[in-house]
């Protein structure tokens, strides 16, 4: 009976699993399809529509874009939030939770209100429709998982080693670059990655602050669906399922380093 019921418990999130991700992998035998149509079992087989999003430049300009606000993101993202979740974490902060839910709201609040209430300063300020306004919204998006991230791991980590170092005569930057970030790198990593895939496919706030100038690929696929049924979206679309399999594998391996990092006696 044990047997029976973990072999129904493994079936069961099988289906599941399989329920959550077969909708995203049809999109990608229908990026090989050789009509003019997103079409569902695909017509014969074709690599027209991926040539087309490598030799069309607005889908490349789009691409340069999101990968430019993206890595600035992560960047500016994983620095603020590794700060922050320093000060929560080891600093004597008065009405520390109240810190954590204010730092966590971009999480909670529905995208939209985001964007209406970021549109609304940055218009103020002549940031729509820039790159550095894309940047900052993005920023304020990204923040909550970076600071998740980096303050699980330094929660697990052994403050005695950097006390260690303090007492042998290394000053407190010193102590941190040496022997702290090195054991938090894998949670850094990870934040970085989540605070990437939270830029490059976010497109609610893209579509009120890009404007015109700075488009980004999922602003683009998103006036190639409303406007015109452009098979090129289903190229796109699993171009960048890839990216976010290959993203989650990566965040995967850098957790069971980081795993294995604080089973290891010190």
């Amino acid at each position: 009976m044990n047997s029976l019921g973990k072999a129904a418990l493994a079936s069961f999130a099988g289906l599941v699993c399989l329920f959550l991700v077969l909708p995203s992998l049809i999109v990608l035998p229908m990026s090989f399809n050789a009509d003019n149509l997103l079409r569902f079992p695909p017509h014969g087989f074709s690599l027209t529509w991926y040539q087309a999003y490598f030799g069309a430049e607005n889908w490349q300009s789009a691409t340069w874009h999101s990968l430019a606000i993206a890595v600035s993101v992560t960047i500016l993202a994983t620095t603020l939030g590794t700060i922050a979740a320093l000060a929560l974490i080891r600093g004597r902060i008065a009405w520390r939770m109240l810190y954590i839910y204010l730092m966590l709201t971009p999480m909670i609040v529905p995208p939209i209100v985001s964007a209406v209430s970021m549109y609304g300063v940055f218009a103020q300020f002549r940031l729509v429709g820039t790159l550095p306004g894309m940047i900052l919204a993005h920023t304020v998006l990204a923040l909550p998982f970076v600071i998740i991230n980096v303050a699980a791991v330094l929660q697990r980590m052994d403050w005695r080693l950097e006390q260690a170092a303090r007492s042998l005569g290394a000053p407190a930057l010193q102590a941190f670059f040496l022997v702290t970030l090195p054991l938090i790198r894998p949670g850094l990593i990870v934040a970085a990655i989540f605070a990437f895939i939270t830029s490059f496919d976010e497109v609610v706030v893209a579509l009120y602050i890009s404007g015109s100038s700075a488009i980004t690929l999922p602003v683009e696929m998103w006036s190639g669906l409303r406007f015109e049924i452009n098979p090129v979206v289903a190229a796109v679309s699993s171009l960048l399922l890839g990216i976010s399999a290959a993203s989650l594998l990566a965040i995967g391996l850098l957790r069971r380093v980081a795993t294995a990092q604080h089973r290891t006696p010190a």
